[in-house]
């Protein structure tokens, strides 16, 4: 097992999609001004206690944001590293608890007709350890269900 383990992809990518009947316009703010994101992100939920700090820029390029909560939520801190306005925010992702990792996350925004298709895209390497545990547990489904859920909250703020 150890050696099957060994073998396995030394990166990861969880993405997911979501359509959204708005215009690009209208979701980008929600994403690139951490401000918003107790609105929609799923993250925020995992602890109503959560100490929260932002610093940098209000939005887009230099926001950052640092959590420290209860064991679901952990530890860690983003920044946003590129912000393309209505088309792309891409963040640095670190977290300290309950692990130590290190991302990159991508929310795209691609207008299709009277809709957004925005993709909420994480990147990351996978060390040994990650790579064991990923075969008995799957990340894409478990950290995928949260894009899932944090779409579904920026499509119904968006389409209001």
């Amino acid at each position: 097992m150890l050696v099957y383990a060994a073998t396995r992809p030394n990166d990861f990518v969880t993405a997911r999609t979501a359509s959204i009947k708005a215009a690009p316009e209208a979701i980008f703010p929600l994403i690139d001004d951490f401000r918003h994101w107790p609105e929609w992100s799923p993250y925020e939920k995992l602890d109503p206690q959560m100490k929260r700090t932002l610093s940098g820029t209000d939005a887009g390029k230099g926001a950052a944001y640092a959590w420290e909560g209860n064991a679901k939520a952990g530890k860690g801190r983003m920044e946003i590293v590129n912000s393309v306005p209505s088309s792309l925010v891409s963040l640095k992702l670190d977290f300290e608890k309950p692990f130590r990792a290190n991302n990159s996350v991508d929310f795209t925004l691609k207008p299709s007709g009277d809709s957004t298709a925005v993709t909420w895209a994480m990147r990351g390497s996978r060390p040994f350890i990650a790579k064991l545990m990923g075969l008995f547990m799957n990340f894409d489904t478990l950290i995928g269900k949260d894009f899932e859920v944090g779409l579904a909250n920026l499509k119904r703020l968006s389409e209001k």
